[in-house]
């Protein structure tokens, strides 16, 4: 906790050297100067109390937007968030983000999109040491990986006011393939699965 401008005055007059031409009377031109001086470093000592909590992604408020640019946010895979806590709560995930590539990463990682209960799929290709029944598969499955989400997410269906164009049923999360090919290993193919 800070000094109060009472404090800085007690602290500026006890620092005045003695003498008639430094009168301690509080009607007196001097301590109405110690008096005003006061309360402004008053003022900057809470402002660097601020100072603090704006260092901090979790508390911060007027330093908020300095941070998002600086981390590359709002995502552009992401909606908007909704209030200044879930901006704040972004950020933070992303301070403390340290990235991986493991698959205890990525389910880590949906779950915190909110996405609980996601399992991934890492496809083999056949090898001489495989089972007789194992599936020959070709050399590219070698890089690919499934997400199984366990519920479907935003299923649209067609209706009879929709275009004769639209598709008669679609499925699936862009922000959610966005986000995982953003952060995919490079080399791999990913393939989401909805209600898996």
């Amino acid at each position: 906790m800070g000094m109060t401008a009472a404090d800085y005055k007690d602290h500026l007059a006890s620092l005045l050297p003695h003498g008639p031409a430094w009168p301690r009377i509080d009607a007196s031109w001097v301590q109405r100067l110690i008096a005003a001086s006061a309360e402004e470093l008053a003022r900057i000592d809470a402002r660097v109390d601020d100072l603090v909590k704006e260092n901090d992604p979790r508390s911060t408020s007027e330093m908020l937007p300095d941070w998002e640019k600086s981390f590359g946010l709002p995502d552009d895979c992401l909606t908007p968030a909704a209030g200044v806590d879930e901006r704040r709560r972004r950020l933070h995930q992303r301070v403390s983000w340290r990235g991986g590539q493991s698959a205890a990463f990525f389910i880590s990682l949906l779950d915190a999109l909110g996405y609980p209960g996601c399992t991934i799929t890492e496809f083999r290709p056949m090898r001489a040491n495989s089972k007789c029944n194992a599936a020959i598969n070709q050399g590219g499955w070698r890089y690919a990986w499934r997400v199984n989400v366990p519920q479907a997410v935003t299923v649209k269906v067609l209706t009879v006011t929709g275009r004769c164009n639209e598709p008669l049923a679609s499925w699936g999360d862009p922000g959610l393939m966005c986000l995982l090919a953003k952060y995919k290993p490079a080399h791999t193919i990913l393939f989401i699965s909805y209600g898996a």
